[in-house]
């Protein structure tokens, strides 16, 4: 008795997303950026030239990068105002910077999903409750609700990376609950129902999975967005403190010689500019991949 194999020619799910996602040249390119700064990050002690802290000859006198006149060839990028390896820095602030996104974003999509997942399932009074209390923190400006929650926690990383968590958190709880209510009363959740699987179930093993593909570029956004903010309360003095090479940090201990030493200033925003943006292309990129709505056939 033979078998008969059947082939399809559907592609993997795996296929079919890296098809949509590449077909955004713009999400390519920010991915290629995001996957070099992440290397950077992971292998910062041995592609930086120098100690990050370590201050090198005078610290009277501030390196220009090696292409200008006065510049030292084992100082790319020159040195800062107290002699430190700029480009040392620049990559160490990487590790920062991705660390904040990651904890921010995790920290702030775990808790509105839960929060979220509870207003659109429970619905009734809980959802009245929990939405007015997000509409009240979506009322006042993110970064000063961060400048305030850190005034009152103190001035420091892991205090500034809990305030911007905070100031995220509205979004995932409306976004996860909107997708739950548009989920929650289709047939295959009902027969769900039906078939005897309880409310945790329902909520976590059912609706969930159906929900992910806006929550994960709503992820992506808020990777990017916690790096910004994040620069913003260090350039503030109130996020990472000296000597702790994070960009924000690096740009307000550079502010006072924009004049004189621009590239101080230069080269930190342009780390955060880059970064930030090819964060946002690749959002960009998983929307399209996500969204059926902007799948073309």
């Amino acid at each position: 008795m033979s078998t008969v194999s059947v082939k399809t020619d559907r592609p993997s799910a795996l296929a079919e997303f890296w098809y949509y996602f590449s077909r955004n040249k713009g999400a390519v390119i920010g991915l290629a950026i995001f996957v070099f700064v992440l290397l950077l990050a992971v292998f910062a002690a041995i592609v930086a030239p120098h100690n990050p802290d370590a201050a090198y000859g005078s610290t009277m006198q501030r390196l220009p990068p090696v292409w200008a006149e006065g510049g030292n060839s084992s100082f790319l990028l020159g040195t800062d105002a107290i002699g430190r390896d700029l480009l040392s820095r620049l990559i160490y602030g990487t590790r920062y910077s991705l660390f904040i996104g990651l904890v921010v974003a995790s920290v702030s999509a775990a808790a509105g999903v839960l929060i979220g997942l509870v207003a659109g399932y429970v619905r009734g009074y809980t959802d009245t409750i929990i939405m007015r209390v997000m509409d009240i923190i979506l009322a006042v400006p993110s970064l000063l609700l961060a400048l305030v929650l850190v005034a009152i926690l103190g001035a420091g990383l892991t205090n500034a990376m809990i305030a911007i968590a905070i100031t995220y958190q509205p979004h995932f709880v409306r976004l996860t609950r909107a997708s739950v209510m548009a989920e929650r009363d289709k047939e295959y959740v009902v027969a769900s129902r039906v078939a005897g699987a309880g409310s945790l179930r329902l909520m976590f093993k059912t609706i969930l999975p159906n929900c992910l593909g806006p929550l994960i570029v709503q992820t992506t956004l808020s990777f990017s967005s916690a790096i910004l903010d994040a620069a913003a309360l260090g350039f503030l003095g109130q996020g990472a403190q000296p000597p702790t090479a994070e960009w924000g940090t690096m740009l307000a201990d550079s502010r006072e010689f924009f004049l004189s030493n621009p590239w101080l200033v230069t080269f930190p925003g342009l780390c955060i500019l880059i970064t930030v943006l090819a964060i946002n292309l690749m959002g960009d990129g998983l929307r399209d991949a996500f969204d059926p709505k902007l799948k073309r056939s």
